[in-house]
């Protein structure tokens, strides 16, 4: 666990050095200004996490939990120096763009139907898709009876759900697991052409099959049949009828995924279809370290952690994703001096597939100066790609940063985890912590709060209610 204290005087700095030496960690404080970590927690945390099995799922005996043994290893593992992450973001911020105006499936849901009044739930573990050669978040789930087990990436921004399938008669890229094979299936269907669901997806068909196409702001594409199936999350929990893309032309770079689960706003979203059964309610936690397993829980379960909630805000121009009022942030309890308009005249974008937190110019600038001069005394290191804060942290039994939060327009506040303020990103020199934050150009159409920041966190997306809400420290 990061652990926190208020200011760290010499004396402060002798106690945490010893707790941390001895094993021990400081619990987490409200009112923390300081956040804090053994150097060697940081370097073991870039151990990969071994890949998935899918012969090796062990079903829980709680029922509505998937255990995972992870019990391969090997696959196309990458550094993060070698996957740019401003190529990525880049790419991402071109997929936001275009689904604002041009993207063929872009209308927003229908009104939610209502929940059962005990809505179930689904917990299934989510790990860093590093072995598949991702930098988003892969969870294993199930299409077809019997159950065809898929490792996707899960994608906020994202409506329709896909996964590779045969026969590929088109082009199918190389994944981890074999290709679905709907034959093989005994609830696999087609959608008709000329029904509303095939409407809703534009409306194109060969013969008597509707058809979907999804493009991506890299360029890279995946169309074929609009499909049904039944969607397995655990041994107890299945949806069926699910309206997937069974993708028989895939083109681009998605790494070794089978595909992708989309949790964004629109009519083919998870959250829209299973809202009858599942409640529209979703929330995951995004783990800290690539050697441990967070989860993404469909419907809603307890919070057993203190929440914060934030209004959930609608963009027109951009009807498929999650939106919040960002106002302003608070680090090492110094609230930056920029009026809430700097934040406000274009929105924030909370999203699970960009990989940092691109926020105003004028904003970051105040924070990354009032960041060095926390850090004094810490060795500066080169920037790394877009990453211009950055320190060499090698020889120091821990590091202490200045906590951050950020602040919302009706008084929610996100208490912001040790990773979710310095990412370590080149795997050859582990030892070396940059801000992840980056200034927006003069002119870009919104600010993003990226999957870094909420690593640690679980973050609730209670449709229904239209509010977003955030419990540190959950995995």
């Amino acid at each position: 666990m990061v652990s926190t204290q208020r200011r760290p005087s010499e004396h402060c700095l002798l106690a945490v050095f010893v707790l941390l030496l001895s094993g021990s960690s400081l619990a987490a404080s409200p009112a923390a200004r300081y956040l804090s970590v053994s150097l060697d927690r940081v370097i073991s945390s870039k151990a990969q996490l071994n890949c998935y099995d899918p012969d090796t799922t062990i079903p829980a005996s709680s029922g509505n939990r998937l255990a995972i043994h992870p019990a391969c290893s090997g696959g196309s593992e990458k550094a993060w120096r070698q996957r740019d992450i401003l190529v990525h973001d880049n790419a991402r911020l071109s997929t936001v763009l275009q689904r604002s105006t041009s993207s063929v499936i872009t209308p927003v849901s229908p009104a939610p139907a209502s929940a059962p009044a005990e809505a179930p739930s689904a917990t299934i573990p989510d790990r860093p898709g590093t072995y598949l050669d991702t930098l988003e978040f892969v969870v294993i789930v199930g299409f077809g009876t019997p159950a065809q087990s898929s490792a996707i990436i899960f994608d906020t921004g994202s409506d329709v759900s896909w996964i590779q399938c045969q026969p590929c008669t088109g082009h199918c890229y190389q994944q981890h697991d074999p290709l679905f094979d709907p034959s093989k299936s005994s609830t696999y269907s087609v959608v008709p052409c000329g029904t509303p669901a095939c409407s809703v997806a534009g409306g194109k068909c060969n013969g008597t099959t509707c058809l979907y196409t999804v493009h991506y702001g890299d360029g890279s594409s995946t169309s074929g049949a609009l499909s049904q199936e039944t969607l397995t999350f655990t041994s107890s929990r299945t949806f069926s009828g699910f309206t997937f893309g069974c993708g028989t032309t895939n083109l681009g770079d998605f790494g070794e995924v089978d595909g992708l689960l989309g949790l964004g706003r629109g009519h083919f979203s998870l959250p829209s279809q299973t809202t009858s059964s599942f409640g529209g309610s979703f929330s995951y936690c995004l783990p800290s370290f690539n050697t441990t397993p967070g989860y993404l829980t469909i419907g809603s379960t307890p919070v057993t952690g203190k929440v914060q909630y934030t209004a959930m805000i609608k963009k027109p121009a951009y009807p498929s994703f999650y939106f919040v009022e960002l106002v302003s942030i608070n680090i090492g309890g110094y609230v930056l001096p920029v009026p809430p308009t700097v934040f406000t005249s274009t929105g924030t974008l909370l999203d699970s597939g960009t990989i940092l937190t691109y926020i105003p110019m004028k904003a970051y600038t105040l924070l990354r100066d009032r960041f060095k001069f926390t850090m004094k005394g810490n060795k500066p290191a080169p920037a790394f790609d877009i990453l211009d804060t950055c320190y060499d942290f090698s020889g120091q039994s821990a590091i202490f940063i200045p906590a951050v939060s950020l602040i919302f327009s009706d008084g929610g506040v996100f208490d912001l985890n040790f990773y979710g303020i310095l990412i370590f990103p080149d795997d050859t020199q582990p030892a070396i912590g940059c801000l992840a934050f980056v200034g927006n150009p003069e002119g870009a159409p919104l600010s993003i709060i990226g999957n870094t920041q909420q690593r640690s966190t679980e973050v609730i997306y209670d449709v229904g209610a239209e509010r977003i809400g955030f419990v540190p420290f959950s995995c």
